[in-house]
C-alpha cells in the first residue's frame, strides 16, 4: 500500500529540512525523485546524502517564483520519467519578521509569489501529466501558522492560510481526474528555518513546555505523513489538512 515503485515525484524546496526528509522517505519507498531548489550547493549536498543512503535522485535548480523555472523542472521530469505522479509543494520564503502593519509591498510580493503562486503554478504545470494518466497526488506544505497567527510572521501566516484554501479548491476541481490534493501543516520543526528557536537552550526550553509531547518535531516526523499522502493508502482522501505538531494546536 505504501510502495511507490514506478512512481515519479517532484519535491520543491527539497534540498534540506522537511523537503529533504520527504525526498529521502519517498526514495526509500521506491519512487523516482526529482528535487529542486534555488541553491545548487544545497542540491549537491542533498544528492550526496541520498547516494550515501543508497538512493539515486535527480536535482534541478529552480526559483519557484518564476513560472519558466518551474516549467524547466517539469519538462526535465517528463523527459526522463515520462510522467509525474506526485508533487510536493514545499518551497517557501519569509523575508520579513515584525508587525504586519510595518510590512512593505515587496515583502507581500515575495512571500505570495513563492508561497502561493509558486504552489499554484507547479500544480498547474504538473496537472497535464496527472490528468492524462487519471492519477496524481499533490501535497501542499502549509504550517500551523495557517491555523493560529505566529508572532511577527503576519504575512507568512496569511500565505500559509491561503495554501489551505488553494488545496481545497484544487481538490474539488481535480477530483474527477482521480487526483488527490491535501495539505500538511507542520508545527515547530527543527530546521534551519526555525534555528533561532532551538539553537538557544533557554528559548528551546520555553517552547517545548508549550508542546504536549515535550519536544520539537524532526523533519522525519513530517516525511511519514507525506509518504502516506503520496501512496495508495490515501486514495479516498482529498482536500484535507493534516496537522503534525505534537499536539501544540489541539
Amino acid at each position: 500500500m505504501f510502495n511507490l515503485e514506478n512512481k515519479t515525484a517532484i519535491i520543491s524546496g527539497g534540498s534540506k529540512g522537511i523537503g529533504k526528509a520527504i525526498a529521502l522517505k519517498l526514495a526509500e519507498a521506491g519512487a523516482n525523485i526529482v528535487v529542486c531548489s534555488r541553491k545548487i550547493e544545497n542540491l549537491e549536498n542533498c544528492h550526496k546524502e541520498a547516494v550515501e543512503n543508497g538512493y539515486e535522485i535527480d536535482i534541478v535548480e529552480c526559483n519557484t517564483s518564476d513560472k519558466e523555472s518551474i516549467k524547466k523542472v517539469v519538462d526535465f521530469t517528463i523527459e526522463k520519467f515520462s510522467k509525474i505522479d506526485i508533487l510536493i509543494n514545499n518551497a517557501a520564503t519569509n523575508p520579513y519578521y515584525g508587525p504586519i502593519l510595518d510590512s512593505e509591498d515587496s515583502h507581500w510580493d515575495k512571500i505570495l509569489d513563492v508561497n502561493i503562486k509558486g504552489y499554484f503554478n507547479f500544480a498547474k504545470i504538473c496537472s497535464d501529466s496527472m490528468i492524462e494518466n487519471k492519477s496524481g497526488k499533490i501535497i501542499n506544505v502549509s504550517s500551523i501558522a495557517a491555523k493560529t497567527p505566529l508572532e511577527g510572521l503576519g504575512v507568512y501566516n496569511i500565505s500559509k492560510a491561503a495554501v489551505v484554501m488553494l488545496t481545497k479548491v484544487l481538490a474539488k476541481e481535480m477530483a474527477k481526474d482521480n487526483i488527490q490534493v491535501n495539505t500538511l501543516a507542520p508545527g515547530l520543526i527543527k530546521t534551519d528555518f526555525s534555528k533561532a528557536l532551538w539553537d538557544n537552550d533557554e528559548i528551546y526550553n520555553k517552547i517545548v513546555k508549550t508542546i504536549p509531547q515535550g519536544r520539537m518535531g524532526e523533519p522525519e516526523d513530517i516525511a511519514g505523513m507525506a509518504l502516506y499522502l503520496s501512496s495508495n493508502a490515501s486514495d479516498f482522501i482529498t482536500g484535507s489538512l493534516f496537522t503534525v505538531d505534537g499536539g501544540l494546536t489541539t
